[in-house]
């Protein structure tokens, strides 16, 4: 994925590290200079590992390995910059994986607007036997979607089933406002 970059000098010279007798050798010199520019790279990119993983300071061409690693799959309509804040919050969005609020904010990533969800009801019980218990018997979860542009209804469908609960069947409404 990262290639070659024309003229990137090696902060560690091999041929510095040669005892003083070889360091005066012609070939010698050249054969390193070789081994400078293919390992070069390396050194640079060993010395910014941490921006790698920084999703605001990751080059553009990193940035797609980096969307896989937390499984954003990128728009190719995204800016740039819109994919740094998208993968910087993903982390967060899988922390509440499963609930309503993860799906909100999964949503939240891919649509400009708001997002509310409707669900069911938790889990639930009663402290006396026999009593009413919260919520419906019936699993279910709706997402409305409330945009001032066009929505990809597919994606969408597609983000909220990745982020919900298994079991739990969901509708997908969406609301053009601003029209």
């Amino acid at each position: 994925m990262r290639g070659m970059v024309e003229g990137l000098q090696s902060p560690v010279p091999v041929a510095g590290r040669l005892p003083v007798v070889l360091q005066d050798d012609d070939f010698l010199q050249r054969f390193t200079g070789a081994l400078d520019d293919m390992l070069a790279p390396v050194y640079l990119t060993l010395d910014s590992l941490a921006c790698y993983f920084d999703p605001q300071l990751a080059p553009d061409d990193f940035l797609e390995w980096l969307c896989g690693w937390v499984g954003i799959e990128p728009d190719q309509t995204w800016s740039t910059q819109r994919r740094r804040d998208i993968v910087a919050r993903a982390a967060a969005v899988h922390r509440w994986r499963g609930t309503a609020r993860g799906v909100a904010e999964a949503v939240g990533l891919v649509v400009d607007g708001e997002v509310e969800v409707k669900d069911s009801g938790g889990s639930a019980w009663s402290p006396a036997p026999g009593g009413n218990l919260p919520g419906s018997a019936t699993p279910s979860m709706t997402v409305v979607v409330r945009a001032s542009g066009p929505v990809d209804r597919s994606r969408v469908e597609r983000v909220i089933a990745a982020v919900k609960a298994a079991h739990v069947p969901h509708t997908l409404e969406v609301q053009e406002v601003g029209k």
